[in-house]
């Protein structure tokens, strides 16, 4: 049987733009069902739940959508009752996806949009009513977020599903020719009018179709056999593991770098302290009249230091605070020092 895409619009009716966002989940869990996605481009526009249910998912589902207002910090709760059982209507055995770059999947989920697209699609296939099968943002298949660009789109991928067969030109877009074409970075072959354009950029070199009225070959189950494998004369196993003795492993590990270490440090102590030169060594390497010159040096700088420290005179003016030169009066301690000359001169 075929399944039909379910879309929902969550939006509130309020007189005045008012950012609203939603967060909804499946009852009893924190997160929507596996076949249910949630999308919402901004606060001020409205979310929607879409998805495609499977035979798997058949049943009662209550889904939990919680309204908040970002502006009063109000919050309403809703409960979607979802009564999913066997779709009705004809089979839909074959499949058409496309990958449509000029929309985002928000903007194909409303009504308009989507049988605008049916209808375009229309003049490519042959006439039989076609049906919306699944919508999926090119984000949830590997899609890389577009740049911030005016006209630049995130991609949605459509798949639509009918009871006739695919047309002559579909089945070209497909063909290993056109894939040819695709990997050479040149358009595929459509031999018909692309009725989808302007509208709707499609990608045609990611179309893919599916026939279901054909049965897939099932797959040979495997027979179980005995778990022993058969003989190879190229494989020969031991039939025992020798024993050995770990000892001599552990010992050249764990010895043979503490033995290079300390060598290390023989080397590193002896050139240190066996091989300086030392004070007596210096002073006989040295000329005589260097000696005498150094010596004299140290004994002049000694007798100056300590005459300097032993005489007692004034200290220089300049080295004292701000003094008048006639009157030795100092400045008062309010005076910005900084901003008056140092010798201060009356006449």
């Amino acid at each position: 049987m075929a399944a039909a895409l379910i879309w929902i619009s969550l939006l509130v009716a309020v007189s005045a733009p008012i950012p609203i966002t939603y967060h909804a989940h499946l009852q009893g869990h924190p997160d929507l069902p596996r076949w249910l996605r949630y999308t919402q481009r901004s606060p001020y526009q409205p979310g929607f739940l879409y998805g495609t249910a499977t035979p798997e998912d058949r049943g009662h589902q209550i889904i939990e959508v919680t309204a908040y207002n970002r502006d009063s910090f109000n919050t309403t709760q809703q409960m979607l009752v979802l009564l999913i059982g066997d779709p009705e209507g004809p089979l839909l055995p074959y499949q058409a996806e496309f990958l449509v770059r000029s929309h985002d999947v928000e903007e194909v989920l409303p009504s308009i949009p989507a049988s605008r697209f049916l209808t375009a699609l229309g003049g490519l296939w042959e006439p039989a009513e076609l049906q919306l099968v699944n919508i999926t943002s090119a984000l949830d298949r590997g899609g890389r977020v577009p740049l911030p660009i005016e006209g630049r789109k995130e991609g949605v991928y459509i798949k639509v599903g009918s009871a006739s067969p695919f047309s002559t030109c579909l089945k070209m877009v497909v063909s290993p020719d056109s894939h040819a074409r695709c990997a050479q970075g040149q358009p595929p072959l459509l031999s018909c009018y692309d009725t989808l354009a302007p509208h709707f950029r499609v990608d045609w070199c990611n179309v893919s179709l599916v026939d279901k009225s054909v049965p897939e070959p099932a797959d040979e189950a495997p027979a179980p056999g005995d778990g022993i494998l058969e003989h190879d004369p190229f494989f020969c196993p031991p039939t025992e593991a020798t024993n050995r003795d770990f000892l001599t492993d552990a010992l050249v590990t764990l010895l043979v770098p503490l033995l290079v270490a300390l060598l290390l440090t023989l080397l590193l102590a002896y050139v240190m302290c066996c091989r300086r030169e030392g004070r007596l060594k210096r002073d006989l390497a040295t000329s005589d009249i260097q000696m005498v010159h150094h010596r004299t040096i140290r004994g002049n700088t000694e007798e100056l230091r300590q005459m300097a420290s032993s005489r007692e005179v004034p200290r220089p003016l300049s080295t004292l605070p701000m003094f008048n030169v006639h009157t030795g009066e100092r400045l008062p301690p309010q005076v910005d020092s900084a901003q008056v000359p140092l010798i201060l001169d009356q006449h």
